[in-house]
This record gives C-alpha cells, structure tokens and sequence, in this order.
C-alpha cells in the first residue's frame, strides 16, 4: 500500500509517532514547512488526524496494539527521566532501527535547510531591479589567462544563483580582447574550474564573437563625435587625467579622426603610435568619466581571430555594448566598479544600444591570502607550491582539493547578500559552514600516528580475529557500512595511553568497557605496552575516556600505511601591502606529514572523498603518492582565524618533520586530485603580465 506522509519539521510537538511509523514502513516522506499538521496520502484518500494517520500506518506496517500512546513526546521523555528499566530498552531498540536514524537525519536536514533557505532569502529579499521572471539574463565574463580563484567564485555562484532564482539564463563569457595573455588552454581551464563549482552556462560566447559589431559602434562614435584618435604618452595622458587637462587632440575633426583610426586598422607603425578615446569629460570628479581609452593597437594574432584584427576594444567599452547586443538584462560587479557604472552606463547611450541594469555586491576578500597574480606567480616560480592547484592556494581547485565543498561555497556567497561592505575575512567561518555540510555525511574512520602506537593486549578478548560490520555513520545510516576487526591484541596512541592510571576503566569506541591492569613505560617515560581485561558489562556513560584503536596487523588483515597532511598559510601577514617583500613574509614551514596505520576500509576510498578520522579531524583522500595513501587535513572552523602559526599548526606536534619543498614548477608531477592538461603551451611564457588575478580586475562588469 503506497504511502505518503508530508509534515512539517517545525511543527510542536513534532510529531514523532506518525513519522517514525512511516519511516519505519517505508512510505514517502516529504517536508512542508507551510502546513501545520502533518497529511498522508494513502492511495485515493487523504487523511489529516495525526491518531488516525498513525492507526493506518501501523496497520499498514503490521503492527498490533495502539500506537497512538506513543505521540506524546514529552511522555516518553518523562518515562525516560524516570529510568523505568523495560521502557528504556524499548526505546533504545526503537532510536536504534535504521528507520528511525534515517527519519532524524531527514528531519535535522529539512530544518537546516529551512535555515539556510530563510537566510538567503532574507539576503535578497530585494531581489533585481526591473527582473522579470523567464527574462533575467547574467552573464559571468572572466579573461582566458588563467585559473578562477575564490574572489572569482563569489561572481560565477551569484550570477548563476539569479539565473535561476528568476528562471533565466547565465552566459559565460570570455573576454578575449587582449592577444597578449590570452590563450585556448585558459578557457579550457576556466570551464574546469567552473565545472569544480557546478556552474554552467547556458550558453557560451566570447566578446571576439562581436569585434567587427565593435568596430563599427567604434567608428559611430568617432563620426557622431563622441570619439577621438589620440597620440598622447601613457604617462602624460596619465597626468592630464589626473589634473583634469583636456588632450590636444580632443578638438579633432571626425575625418581626421577616422583617417588615423584607419591607420591603427592597418597596424602599421604610425597606427600603433595611437588609440582612441571616448569624449565624455575632461575634469569631471568622477575621473573614470576623463576620457577613457575605448580602443588600442596590438599587432599579435589572437588565438580566436588570428591576424584579422589589429585593433582591440577595451573592457570598459566592450563590456556594455555585448552585455546589450547578448541580451544581459543584469550586469553583477562589484562596488569597486561603482565609480565606472556612469561611464558602462553612458557607453549603451553613445552607442544606441538597449538598456542594462548593474547591480553591485561587495568584493571578498581573505586574510592571510594572495589574490594578487603576480604574488602566487612567484610562489609557483620559487618552488614553494606545487602548483597552481596546491592546498594551500587559494584557486578553486585548490581550494576544493583542500576540502572545500561546492555547497559550502555557494552558501557562504549567497549568505553576504546584497552586503556593500568590503572587509578581510577570516577564513573560519566559511570552513565552520562547510564542517557543518560534512559532517552528517562523511564516514568515520581510524587511524593512529605509526611511531605512536602502543601495543595492548585484551583478556578476554576473542580467541582468533573477529570482523564486524559496523555503520560507517552512526547518524545516518545511509553512509554506508565498513569492516571492523576485533582482535586480543590491539593498538592504541601514546597520548592515550600515558593518560591511564592504574585500574582505570576506559570505553574502546564501538567494543565496549575495558580496565587497565597493567603499564609499561621506558627510561624516557614513555608506554611501551599495556594490558587490559575486557569488561563489556560496563557502563561507557561513566567512563571519562572514549579511546580510538586498531587491531594489530596480520598477514589476513593489514593495515595500511597513510599520510595525514596539515597546512599553515602561506605568507604570516593578514594583508600584504603593494610594497611588501613577499620573501620577508613567507611562512617558513606550512606543509606538515605524518605516517599513520589507518582501518582498512580507507582502500575503498576514491580520490576526493571525504571522511572523518575520528578524534583526529576531517581529512580528504588526495590518493597515492609514493605508494602512500595522502589525507588532506580539512579545517573546521576553529582555529582558522588565529593569526599564521608560521610553522606550528593548531594539532598537530610542535616539532613536525618538515617535507622538502616541492619541484619547481616545470618538473613537479600533475595534481592527483584532478586530471588537467598542462596551463602554459610552450610558446606562452608563465610570467606574462595578465590581470587574471589583480583584485582590481578580476571582478568583470
């Protein structure tokens, strides 16, 4: 008999009964937060009493008796209060039913993203100016010279977000009008990039799609006299810029004009001796209003284009104009650009094009973090990364090769709203989010640090090697289960073990009680061996001290050797100023090892997967390196925002053996967390001048 029970998770008393019956049948559940009493839908009919809702289902279920005694929740707490022996353990087989630990791991999620739903929500309650819905279209236009790091992810998640939100579409856009650092390989890049956030397009285009429409709004201009040709030096044009002085060729006919635009067509000599500025104003308080440059020479070929084009349109000009010839109805940037929207807006006017609405958010940004290309160029170029995708980057695929989850990230861009303010943030918070989005779903699994392990004998253990299979989460069932191996002799870590006091009781986490008879400790004080008497008779509620352990290796059952990695970051300063020396703040250690025996079911693993190592933090599988299994440690939030520890990690021992530093760049081997071809094809130079990362460009119009 089909089934299903939609409820609300905020409704008091929850009810309990009808949802644990109906999980424990099998029968749909759904969350709606709107109703105020929970409805099942049972074949044609439709029933909403909560004591003949769950009469039906525990008819349906085949169980006897009443079930309807059992809804009042806050009787069965006061049944619990009292320790009444037989209800106890009838309540404890019931919390422990896979039914019922699958119903609360889909309650504690409908109301966590009812939160999370709420607070966005709230944060763009106001919505897009003039947005219709089926009508709204962004566009996400980075240039194809490098990788996307994280202030480009808050632009390609928003974007996409009111794509949707309005049922419209988003454009990827690359804008490829400057030869000199644009390549193929960096678009391929930039859509893997995109993928790793789960951002696509609906379409995607290029802004060399539009250069001959470009040209001939350029030539518009300069005939309706809005445009000038203009030979005056970068730095005294710089100059007359700032102090307001018009240039003295401001006042130029049209036809000249033209006939020296012609000239930069051609890209002879003379012509690359111009370019071509709009006539908006001379002294204007805005000073992006002083006549800025639409349009230069470059005589390289363009990988798209080739050698057709001689002449490029800047981004200040483009932008707008293919924002309107591709039907952007909503242009994102940040408030850094908001003395440039007069001048985005008085491009659409001179050109005669459709309007389109800007609508800004604030620029992000980290401490303790380089955006600055230039800045992580040298890293990769002294060797001390492993590349543009290390950990410790702050990239997208580093980032998310760090630990990072897409939806972490699209929360946290979507929880700043419409927030103007631009300020440095800790990283603590957005790594305490994401925490909170693994948690539930990441396996739990054990290891021990090798040189720490203290072998232990159990009497009364088994007689000969026993495996288990246990839940990989004890929360959520549907994680999965894995193989526990039980054995008379086991290990535990130093740290623990030096912690016991003689006769002392401990719980062995998923075993049970065991009491401390014996210890033996060496000239430098520390265990050497430990003997035990199991005592699963024991209550772990009285015990102070929940222990991790493994068996100890057989021949039949081994244990793999891992490597658990920590990070520091990179540079020891929050904010490094334009004329600081990147040597002088450079971490001197911020990549840590350590070899440990892991449980084996981390050779079940895929590359990229999350898990627990419990008592120890959440880590990522980076996969082999050496034969070695890599962990990733991933932060959570809590020790993210202390200042650099230049070389001591939170958790980990204050004397970790360093690692040398990577391979410079040319010999260091591919990540092994994804699978990228090579960026730089070996006509491009690594250290070309591209604002990919120049926090002053990357956020496009």
């Amino acid at each position: 008999m089909s089934a299903v029970l939609t409820l609300s998770s905020k409704q008091t008393p929850f009810p309990y009964a009808a949802a644990a019956i109906a999980s424990y049948a099998g029968s749909v559940l759904k969350f709606d937060e709107s109703l105020t009493k929970p409805v099942l839908q049972i074949e044609s009919s439709t029933i909403d009493d909560e004591d003949i809702i769950v009469e039906t289902l525990a008819k349906s279920a085949g169980l006897a008796g009443d079930s309807t005694k059992a809804r009042n929740i806050k009787v069965i707490g006061l049944l619990k209060n009292n320790q009444h022996p037989h209800l106890l353990r009838w309540f404890s087989y019931l919390d422990s039913l896979t039914s019922t630990q699958q119903l609360l791991t889909e309650i504690t999620n409908a109301k966590a993203n009812k939160a999370r739903s709420n607070k966005t929500a709230a944060g763009f309650a106001l919505g897009l100016q003039d947005a219709v819905d089926g009508q709204v279209v962004t566009r996400f236009p980075p240039e194809p010279s490098g990788y996307l790091h994280i202030g480009h992810t808050k632009a390609a998640i928003l974007n996409q977000y009111f794509a949707k939100m309005y049922h419209g579409k988003l454009i990827v856009r690359f804008d490829d009008t400057n030869p000199s650092k644009e390549r193929t390989e960096f678009e391929e890049t930039i859509l893997e990039d995109l993928k790793l956030l789960d951002i696509q397009g609906d379409v995607v285009t290029h802004t060399s799609d539009h250069f001959d429409t470009l040209y001939d709004y350029a030539i518009k201009l300069i005939k309706d006299g809005k445009a000038y040709a203009d030979d005056t030096e970068q730095e005294q044009m710089r100059n007359e810029r700032f102090n307001g002085i018009a240039s003295k060729h401001r006042d130029d006919s049209p036809e000249e004009n033209l006939k020296r635009f012609e000239e930069m067509k051609s890209g002879s000599t003379e012509g690359q001796r111009w370019c071509i500025r709009a006539k908006i104003s001379v002294d204007s308080p805005n000073k992006a209003l002083r006549d800025p440059v639409i349009y230069r020479c470059n005589i390289l070929p363009h990988h798209r284009t080739g050698d057709k084009w001689k002449i490029y349109p800047t981004y200040d000009f483009a932008c707008p104009i293919v924002d309107a010839i591709e039907g952007v109805t909503h242009a994102l940037r940040t408030n850094e650009y908001r003395d440039r929207n007069p001048q985005y807006q008085w491009m659409l006017k001179a050109a005669g094009v459709r309007k389109v609405n800007i609508w800004d958010f604030s620029r992000l940004n980290f401490v303790y973090t380089l955006l600055s290309k230039r800045k992580l160029h040298w890293f990769v170029d002294q060797g001390l990364v492993g590349g543009w995708d290390d950990p410790r980057f702050p990239t997208v695929r580093g980032i998310r090769r760090r630990g990072m989850t897409v939806e972490a990230l699209t929360q946290f861009m979507l929880s700043q709203g419409p927030s103007q303010a631009v300020v440095s943030m800790e990283w603590d918070s957005i790594w305490t989010l994401n925490k909170k989005i693994i948690d539930p779903v990441a396996p739990r699994l054990w290891a021990l640090l090798k040189d720490k392990a203290v072998p232990v004998t159990i009497k009364g253990g088994p007689a000969s090697v026993e495996v288990k299979t246990l839940p990989k989460h004890k929360k959520n069932p549907e994680v999965g289960q894995k193989k526990t191996v039980y054995s008379s002799n086991i290990l535990l870590e130093q740290e623990d073990a030096a912690s016991f006091e003689d006769n002392e009781e401990v719980t062995l986490m998923d075993w049970g009680n065991a009491i401390v008879t014996s210890k033996q400790v060496d000239d430098q004080g520390n265990v050497t061996a430990i003997t035990m008497d199991l005592n699963l008779e024991g209550d772990f509620r009285k015990t102070k001290k929940k222990i991790t352990w493994l068996a100890q290796p057989t021949p039949e059952y081994p244990l793999p050797t891992v490597s658990l990695v920590d990070f520091d970051y990179l540079i020891t300063k929050k904010k490094l100023e334009e004329n600081d020396e990147m040597k002088d703040f450079v971490t001197p250690v911020s990549e840590f090892k350590e070899t440990a025996l892991a449980d084996a079911n981390v050779l079940e693993l895929k590359v990229g997967d999350i898990i627990q190592f419990e008592r120890k933090g959440y880590y990522i599988y980076d996969g082999e390196k050496d034969g070695v299994r890599e962990f990733f440690r991933i932060p959570d939030g809590r020790a993210a925002g202390i200042a650099s520890k230049a070389g001591t990690p939170a958790g980990i021992p204050t004397t970790p053996a360093p690692i040398s530093s990577p391979a410079p760049k040319d010999n260091a081997p591919p990540s092994t967390m994804y699978a990228v071809e090579p960026i730089y094809a070996q006509d491009v130079k690594p250290d070309v001048n591209t604002r990919m990362y120049e926090m002053e460009s990357i956020y496009k119009s």
